[in-house]
């Protein structure tokens, strides 16, 4: 008896010895865990969105590299809404009903987020969200590893008004019409009024998706430039609006020392297709190509290791993909399993050593804290760091600038459990 229980500690020992060598098996009953994937690949956002599908298949290809989660394989499937945001809450609906995936990335505009929001509620799907928004939203369901305005534009803002940064006076808040440009200029509009500037030197402007007929909207902007205040242009365009919007500023050669624009959604990536580059002009990110950090060193060359070395571009929202991803792969295995509720419960206080150089965290109101930092584009469409904060910044859902919002609390963890409240609102769900 005793031999025998003996010879079955010893064949227990070794089967651990072996599970601890070669790792994980994949469960083939369990099947794999499918990830969904909702960007853009044709239309007007495709410029900005397609990246951000090969950034989430380069993610899925590594971690299947390593035994895939809790022994499953990760499984993408790749939808295309075309820019139209109706047919994201389609395809949204489609991937959480008939393909069961466990949790989507996706989306970049905010008329798309807010379009699958809905959807993603009633279902209760997981979204994550990797690009700069207007805030004033905390969804259950959403996870916002993008920067809110107090991680972007107010920085932005501020760092202009410096005598580093200019001592801009007067303001053109120019974007493309619709929830992001209009929610984040209003946020802008109410900062600036608390700092003493004057109604009359903010002067708001918005053109369709697309738009391409820069040619009078810029010659204004160089007359109110002109007119003896320190003049600055905060851009919010979107999409291809952007390759057009830059070439008619070469075209009447707008100087970027005399009349700067500082743009919110023009990075590396879309600086790739320009004919000539906008060079002295600004951008505010959490993230560019030229941080020197290990991190970065790494995620770089991950990224052109995916593409054989064809592309070896990278950018904000695409490390703010990487965050999410590895944030939510980390909750999956502390969670043991890849259920929405059980991995929202895990998100919660998830960290990783960022590309940016700092550790991020995400917080209880589904955002993170990242770094803030501007660039200036040089002559090679790269964008060389001035300016960027000590610390990471964490993320206000809620705009304290904005009275609606300003007693607004986004905490989904006893007691609050809630996305926007004035008082804790704990419910069963």
């Amino acid at each position: 008896m005793k031999s025998a229980s003996a010879l079955r500690v010893v064949v227990l020992g070794l089967l651990v010895l072996r599970f601890a060598l070669v790792g994980p098996t994949v469960r083939a009953d369990e099947g794999t865990i499918k990830i969904g994937i909702l960007h853009s690949l044709s239309g007007t956002m495709a410029i900005s969105e397609s990246v951000l599908k090969d950034t989430v298949l380069m993610l899925i290809a590594d971690q299947n590299r390593k035994g895939g989660l809790l022994g499953r394989k990760l499984e993408p499937i790749v939808v295309d809404p075309a820019s139209d945001w109706g047919a994201f809450a389609e395809k949204a609906r489609e991937l959480l009903t008939k393909e069961k995936v466990a949790v989507v990335f996706g989306c970049w505009t905010s008329a798309s987020r807010r379009s699958v929001l809905p959807v993603f509620e009633q279902l209760n799907g997981l979204l994550f969200y990797p690009v700069q928004y207007e805030g004033e939203e905390s969804s259950r369901n959403i996870f916002y590893t993008g920067a809110a305005p107090n991680q972007q534009a107010i920085p932005a803002v501020q760092y202009l008004m410096s005598k580093e940064g200019g001592e801009v006076r007067r303001w053109v808040l120019l974007g493309t019409d619709y929830v992001y440009p209009r929610t984040t200029n209003r946020i802008l509009s109410a900062y600036l009024t608390t700092k003493g500037v004057s109604p009359d030197d903010i002067t708001t402007i918005y053109t369709p998706f697309g738009y391409s007929e820069w040619r009078g909207i810029v010659e204004r902007i160089k007359v109110i430039g002109s007119e003896g205040k320190k003049t600055a242009v905060i851009s919010t365009i979107n999409g291809d609006a952007n390759t057009y919007f830059y070439r008619e500023l070469a075209d009447q050669q707008v100087d970027a020392k005399a009349i700067p624009v500082m743009a919110f959604s023009i990075g590396e990536r879309e600086l790739l297709g320009a004919d000539i580059f906008p060079v002295g002009h600004l951008a505010a990110w959490n993230y560019f190509q030229s941080i020197q950090s290990p991190e970065n060193e790494a995620f770089v060359k991950m990224w052109a290791d995916f593409n054989e070395q064809r592309d070896k571009t990278t950018n904000d929202p695409m490390e703010a993909t990487f965050i999410g991803f590895r944030m939510w792969a980390q909750a999956v295995v502390q969670a043991g399993t890849p259920d929405v509720n059980a991995v929202r419960q895990a998100m919660y206080g998830q960290r990783i050593k960022a590309p940016s150089g700092f550790e991020i965290v995400i917080n209880t109101n589904h955002h993170l804290s990242k770094p803030v930092l501007i660039g200036k584009i040089n002559s090679s469409g790269a964008f060389d760091i001035i300016w960027q904060s000590i610390n990471p910044v964490r993320a206000d859902a809620w705009s304290r600038y904005l009275p609606e919002s300003a007693k607004r609390t986004a905490d989904w963890t006893f007691p609050w459990v809630c996305g926007g409240c004035t008082e804790p609102t704990f419910k069963e769900w």
